[in-house]
Parts: structure tokens; C-alpha cells; sequence
């Protein structure tokens, strides 16, 4: 009896590896995406139950929708059509530009993760597949690869923040040939959004491939970039401290009604502190740059109104500026203006929900005469518009 079952529970492992192997090896043989020679798209996902499965992603078309006044882009959802063995198709109805895409699934419904496509990003809880297309060197989607080009290095470290009153997490770019020499260097620090956290420029962002990219090209000078965690009652990433593993929220406290001891902006000088200490920097607002999309962008505009010597580069992308009826900032905008930043920049799409504001805001900086360059671009308030801003932004900074 014993023998028999050691044996049944061997045949049971090896049909369950074996069913394993088989679901592996559907995924393994589908090729989606499948990127043809015209960069055309074809999709494709084994769903033999399936009532419907429909697709969506950013190089779809999108529709106009309102959204408490402002208007948006949301992009459609198309139906696939099942073809013989299960396997149901879409096929994009022309090439796609140079560009990294997103995309997922809906099977019967539901969310449904393309099991060809290894490659995913978090966008605070929402995972979606993706993938790069480039036609040449410097193109779009070329300066989101991983190219042979010297790369820089990215750290994970741990500073104290007086101010916050916790030790924290940031990302630390270094470009390439930094540990081995003794040269010092500008810095960028790079602000991410709401719902955000240090690693969103990176996973999302792809800010060390751009840095590689516009570095290994001359389009940018080799610059240290620091990517802070912007959520003021957080030491981390969910996951990476001691609050566990809690969702990430647009709040991005762990705890529902958290409250940071004080704001990101007002912290600010914890991060640069850590940074001049720790790194090989050049000091001083010439050597400074500061940008952030969203939230970012607004922590942006408070911590340039706030220290107006520290930093000589500001970029806002798709960020909050409140100055309406608001003295108290109007004056420390003047105050900044007075010493001249090298460049003041602002951008975000026409479709974004907050591009309302933005109008508002360079219309403000204009009638002041405050020197401001200024970039509105097609699109909503989505990674493709502000991974974009960074390229044009970084490639003018320090120079």
C-alpha cells in the first residue's frame, strides 16, 4: 500500500509539472507582442473559454471625456477576434511611431496580464504590460532602451530626515565612470506623482536609460540624478520598511488619515544635505536642477519658492501651481524670479486634466514678465508626455 502511494503521489507532481510545463509552453510559443517589420502590432492570448477578451493600450485611439469640467483622454477598448486553438488576435491597424507602449487585456471582463509578454511596470496598483519600438539611434524609443552605451549606476540608499523625523529611501542615479573617478557633478533631483514612490521614475520613468542615452550622445552632460520617495508620511516603497506590505494608494500613506510631521518641500534641504555629504556634487543653484511631474511638479514649484538660491533649473510637468489671489507665494515667485534661474520650464499635455491651470499659470508668469520656456503637447496626463519633458528638459541642463 505504501508503494502505491508513493507512486500515485509521484504521478500527481509529475502531472502537475507537466501541466505547468504545458501552460509555459503556451505562453513561450505565442509570440505577442508580435512586432512586424512596418511596426505593426499583432497581440495575441490563449483564452479558449473565453466569451470576449478585448485589449487596450496607448497607442490606441482615444475619446474625449469630461472629468469634473476638464477635459481628458481615455483610451478605448477594442474586441480581438478568436481564431482556431483558442487563440484570440488584434492586429494594429498601422505601424506605431517610436515609442514604449502599454497595453493589457480583458478577458470576460477581467483584468488579464499578457502571459507571452515577461515584461511588466507598476503604476501605483495597476500593472500593465509593455513593450519599445525604435526605428534609429536617438529616436524615441531608442533613448528608453538599454543601448551599448556606457551605463551609470542606480543605488538604493537610506538618509535621515530630521524634518520628517525617519530615516528614508531614495534612488540615486550616477552616471557612468563615477566610481572611478574623482570628478564632481551637477545634480537633478527628480520628483514623481501621486501615488508614486522612489522607484516610479525608474520602473515607469525609464530616467536611467534616458540619462544613459542623452549622456552617450552628447545631448546632455553627465549629472547625478536623485529620485526621493515624495510621500512625506512614508520611509519607502510599500514593501521596502517596516509598515509592510500595504497597497500603495494616491494618498500614499499606508494608514488611512496618515500625516507627515512636515511637507516634501520643507524636508528638501534633509535630501540635499545627504546628497552634498555622500556624493562628488558641484554646489550652488548652477549647478542644481530640480523637476517633477504631477505632485512632483508641485513639489517642485514649493521648493524653488521656498529656497529661490538652491536651485537654478526648475521644470513643472503637468504640476500644481496655485498662485490665484495668493500674495504670500506671488511674492516668493518674485523673489525667485530676482535671481535668475537659468531655466524655468513648463509643460503638459492639452488633454490633461490640469492643463487648465498650467494655462493660467504661464499667462501669470508672462504678464509678469518672468522668463519661462513653455511646451503644451498632444496627450493626457500619462508617462508618455512627462518620460518626453525630461528628455527635452534634461538636455538643456547645466549648460
Amino acid at each position: 500500500m505504501k508503494r502505491i502511494l508513493t507512486v500515485l503521489a509521484f504521478l500527481s507532481c509529475a502531472l502537475v509539472a507537466f501541466a505547468q510545463q504545458n501552460l509555459m509552453g503556451t505562453a513561450v510559443e505565442l509570440k505577442s507582442p508580435d512586432i512586424h517589420d512596418d511596426n505593426s502590432v499583432t497581440f495575441r492570448v490563449y483564452a479558449p473559454k473565453a466569451v470576449t477578451v478585448r485589449l487596450t493600450g496607448d497607442f490606441l485611439p482615444h475619446h474625449i471625456a469630461d472629468n469634473n469640467g476638464y477635459v481628458t483622454e481615455v483610451p478605448i477598448w477594442v474586441d480581438m477576434k478568436e481564431g482556431k486553438d483558442g487563440i484570440w488576435e488584434y492586429t494594429t491597424e498601422g505601424p506605431l511611431a517610436p515609442e514604449l507602449y502599454s497595453y493589457i487585456f480583458r478577458v470576460d471582463g477581467l483584468p488579464y496580464a499578457d502571459p507571452s509578454n515577461q515584461f511588466r511596470k507598476r503604476d501605483m496598483t495597476v500593472w500593465t504590460n509593455w513593450f519599445l519600438i525604435s526605428e534609429k539611434e536617438g529616436d524615441t524609443g531608442y533613448l528608453y532602451s538599454n543601448n551599448k552605451v556606457p551605463h551609470g549606476n542606480v543605488s538604493y540608499v537610506w538618509y535621515d530626515s530630521p524634518t520628517l523625523g525617519m530615516s528614508r529611501r531614495m534612488a540615486v542615479y550616477t552616471p557612468a565612470g563615477y566610481e572611478k573617478g574623482k570628478e564632481k557633478y551637477p545634480v537633478l533631483y527628480l520628483c514623481h506623482g501621486a501615488g508614486g514612490d522612489e522607484t516610479a521614475w525608474l520602473e515607469f520613468g525609464r530616467a536611467a536609460q534616458i540619462m544613459d542615452n542623452l549622456i552617450a550622445l552628447g545631448k546632455a552632460k553627465p549629472m547625478i540624478v536623485v529620485m526621493p520617495n515624495g510621500n512625506p508620511m512614508c520611509a519607502a516603497a510599500p514593501g521596502e520598511w517596516e509598515a509592510g506590505l500595504y497597497q500603495a494608494s494616491m494618498s500614499g500613506a499606508p494608514e488611512r488619515g496618515m500625516r507627515g510631521k512636515a511637507s516634501i518641500p520643507e524636508s528638501f534641504p534633509d535630501i540635499m544635505n545627504y546628497i552634498e555629504k555622500n556624493y562628488r556634487v558641484l554646489k550652488g543653484a548652477a549647478n542644481t536642477a530640480m523637476c517633477g511631474l504631477s505632485m512632483g511638479g508641485g513639489h517642485t514649484f514649493q521648493t524653488s519658492n521656498l529656497y529661490p538660491d538652491k536651485i537654478g533649473y526648475i521644470g513643472l510637468f503637468s504640476g500644481a501651481m496655485g498662485v490665484r489671489n495668493n500674495p504670500d507665494t506671488e511674492k516668493k515667485i518674485e523673489v525667485l524670479f530676482s535671481k535668475k534661474p537659468k531655466l524655468y520650464f513648463v509643460a503638459c499635455g492639452t488633454a490633461d486634466p490640469i492643463v487648465r491651470g498650467s494655462y493660467e499659470y504661464v499667462d501669470y508668469l508672462k504678464s509678469h514678465n518672468y522668463p519661462c520656456q513653455v511646451l503644451w503637447t498632444d496627450g493626457a496626463h500619462t508617462w508618455k508626455n512627462w518620460r518626453n519633458y525630461l528628455v527635452v528638459f534634461g538636455s538643456q541642463l547645466f549648460k
